[in-house]
């Protein structure tokens, strides 16, 4: 039995599985699948891939595993990690021109002599299934984007999977990312959470998390967060990955919060594998657009 389903069976009550809830997502997308294999559309997922940065080919390979068993179609880029940043651009353009791609994913990180900001821009609005366009990013204000990046939609999903309510409790978010923190912020603040986020300049990080109702690590420290960061009956999200004596851990140290809280995401078996379905799920969305718009 591995560690996360032994979690499982001890702390049944308390875990959030993610791969329960990914299954759940993933199988919510048939119908929309079957409708839109029935007019003609297989939805089409394009991944790039620069060089091979061990962890990325592994979510690469946890994405591409995923779109086969919901039937999407999944294609793969491989690039070279020497590629100018005109030679991926002019790829990503021969995709958003290619009416059979309706989702383009530029795997992150990608070698800092690439702007990272005109990659995200250059992925058209509507094929931008990671959520990372400037365009869908400034809708999450509204409450009203077309493609909500995927960690943190995968959050809130999450917790409304397992009835955790957010209007008037008082989430703490530790990092501000533009990829987790900053928009899982106004995701939060559009559902009345009271929401504060921390930086590595906050001081006295305790006395923030200790008044926290919800409380979501996203930093990649290993075991960050002990029971001295967290109040009695607090939900626990874990979004950190990170290598502790060889394995795999998170933000949180699992075996020192757990009870203390009421509800935490496991390292692994959390957050991972229901931003992917996430993305399964956006992916079908833009098929959608695409078919709604031909």
């Amino acid at each position: 039995m591995s560690d996360k389903d032994s979690r499982i069976e001890d702390f049944g009550d308390k875990i959030i599985d993610g791969k329960k809830i990914a299954a759940f997502i993933e199988s919510s997308l048939k119908e929309k699948i079957d409708y839109l294999k029935n007019n003609g559309i297989v939805p089409c997922i394009y991944v790039i891939l620069i060089g091979d940065n061990p962890a990325s080919v592994i979510y690469v390979r946890n994405k591409e595993n995923a779109a086969n068993r919901c039937g999407i179609m999944s294609k793969k880029i491989v690039l070279p990690v020497n590629i100018s940043e005109n030679e991926l651009l002019n790829k990503i353009n021969e995709l958003n021109d290619d009416s059979l791609v309706h989702g383009i994913l530029v795997q992150l990180p990608i070698p800092p002599h690439i702007d990272e900001n005109k990659i995200m821009e250059a992925i058209s609005s509507n094929k931008d299934v990671d959520g990372f366009h400037p365009f869908n990013e400034g809708k999450i204000f509204t409450g009203n984007s077309s493609f909500y990046p995927c960690t943190p939609f995968g959050i809130v999903k999450m917790l409304d999977y397992s009835n955790i309510e957010l209007k008037g409790k008082n989430v703490v978010i530790i990092g501000q990312s533009i990829i987790v923190g900053k928009p899982l912020s106004i995701m939060l603040m559009n559902r009345n959470a009271t929401v504060s986020a921390l930086n590595i300049y906050t001081n006295n990080i305790r006395c923030w998390t200790n008044m926290a109702d919800i409380l979501i690590s996203a930093t990649g420290k290993a075991h960050l967060i002990n029971e001295s960061f967290v109040k009695d009956g607090c939900v626990v999200v874990d979004v950190g990955i990170a290598k502790l004596d060889g394995k795999i851990c998170g933000d949180v140290d699992f075996d020192s919060v757990i009870k203390k809280v009421s509800k935490i995401t496991p390292v692994p078996g959390g957050v991972g594998p229901v931003t992917v379905a996430v993305l399964m799920e956006n992916t079908v969305n833009a098929a959608l657009q695409f078919l709604s718009n031909s």
